[in-house]
């Protein structure tokens, strides 16, 4: 048979791009990515490559100098450079969310200069949205904004930015009161605005502080971060869409996008894992035969393989429904969902089929078991998803009468 999670219905750009994508993944992130990993390296040479491929510009539309490609395209891109190294397609995750918001959502000026800079990689994105004290809980930003006649002021204090040190955009969510009277629903009160910045920590512009990389278990080389504004001032023609209290609607439609990107990155880290064990099978012996040979290690292989094709299908269908311009949010919470729970378990699974060798850092699983658990967290945790699903399907299965 064919390798496991193959996409029927592809056009020849497609299948070409996806070739270049892969074996630009074998050659240039999978011999690195565990020593850059373990030193919690920037992968500065392979996001020249990547621009160089043109992949910043991949969603972004042709006029403004990008391919003009899919969702879907994207999303098997991702799976394939997740399959390498997780965190590169982080990289490219929170660049691309803000492209497409700016794409769906931003002025004909904040598209004309910004989407021809951010295809060429020369401006790479990040989006803030989460605070330290509250989670999932979207509705309870206190970071605000108040307008000074052509300009916002903004003070408050943001967590959890993927890029946030190296990315010159951000687009971040804040509470904006005006024009929203008291007792207005918190998420119709909410604006995003686009803050160009320096990369680098420290203070990258007045008023705006990127204190420094938070330390993580895994998901290294990328840099993770907060964001703290302090009295910063950001001209009115920098609110996305030009009108205040739509932030909400605008970020939600770029987390569709994320939760696609983020089970995309669960299929390939957990088709990375089964192809490391069903390798390791084959090479180690016990009792006088490969392992694989073990029944007991033929059920979890079949059971692997069956998790990567099955989280594969749904995050394809989840790609396609949005690109058909439908609402996917059902689509994209089960995708998120199941290939984030899926990826977990067909990577501890390969670890215990690796011994005592998954426990080394010189074998490839042990960086794997470390970046799988952020995949249950990002981009909302198993428990939102299933809050999302919930609603969802009543909404579809509500009785009648």
């Amino acid at each position: 048979m064919a390798r496991l999670a193959q996409t029927a219905g592809l056009t020849d750009i497609q299948q070409e791009i996806l070739s270049t994508v892969r074996d630009f993944v074998d050659k240039e992130i999978i011999p690195v990515a565990t020593e850059l990993e373990h030193r919690d390296e920037y992968p500065q040479q392979i996001v020249d490559g990547l621009k160089e491929l043109g992949l910043f510009g991949l969603m972004i539309p042709e006029e403004y100098g990008g391919l003009g490609e899919s969702l879907l395209t994207y999303a098997l891109c991702v799976e394939e450079i997740a399959r390498g190294w997780m965190s590169v397609s982080g990289i490219i995750n929170t660049h691309f969310i803000v492209a497409y918001m700016l794409k769906q959502h931003g002025t004909q000026e904040q598209k004309d200069h910004f989407l021809p800079r951010m295809a060429l990689g020369e401006v790479r994105g990040a989006f803030s949205m989460s605070e330290p004290a509250l989670g999932s809980d979207v509705s309870a930003i206190s970071s605000k904004a108040v307008n000074d006649g052509d300009e916002y002021v903004l003070n408050g204090q943001k967590m959890w930015l993927t890029n946030g040190g190296s990315a010159n955009l951000v687009a971040v969510l804040v509470r904006s009161d005006e024009g929203h009277p008291e007792g207005t629903a918190p998420h119709k009160s909410m604006t995003t605005f686009l803050v160009e910045k320096e990369p680098g920590f420290g203070e990258v512009r007045p008023g705006l502080t990127i204190p420094g990389k938070i330390d993580k278990m895994g998901y290294k080389g990328v840099d993770t971060t907060e964001l703290i504004m302090d009295g910063l001032r950001v001209p009115a023609n920098r609110v996305l869409g030009g009108t205040t209290g739509r932030g909400f609607y605008q970020m939600m439609d770029g987390v569709e996008v994320g939760r696609v990107n983020v089970a995309a990155r669960g299929c390939g880290v957990a088709q990375r894992a089964f192809e490391l064990g069903v390798s390791y099978a084959q090479q180690r012996h016990t009792f006088g035969k490969p392992i694989a040979q073990h029944q007991a290690i033929q059920f979890k292989l079949a059971e692997m393989a069956t998790k990567v094709e099955a989280a594969h299908a749904m995050m394809v269908n989840a790609a396609r429904k949005k690109d058909s311009g439908e609402r996917n949010d059902l689509e994209a919470g089960m995708a998120k969902y199941l290939a984030s729970e899926y990826c977990k378990e067909v990577v501890e699974d390969a670890f215990r089929i690796h011994g005592g060798y998954g426990f080394s850092k010189e074998y490839e699983i042990e960086r794997l078991y470390r970046e799988a658990p952020m995949l249950l967290i990002g981009e909302g945790t198993a428990e939102i998803q299933k809050m999302i699903i919930g609603r969802r399907l009543l909404e579809e299965y509500r009785l009648q009468g």
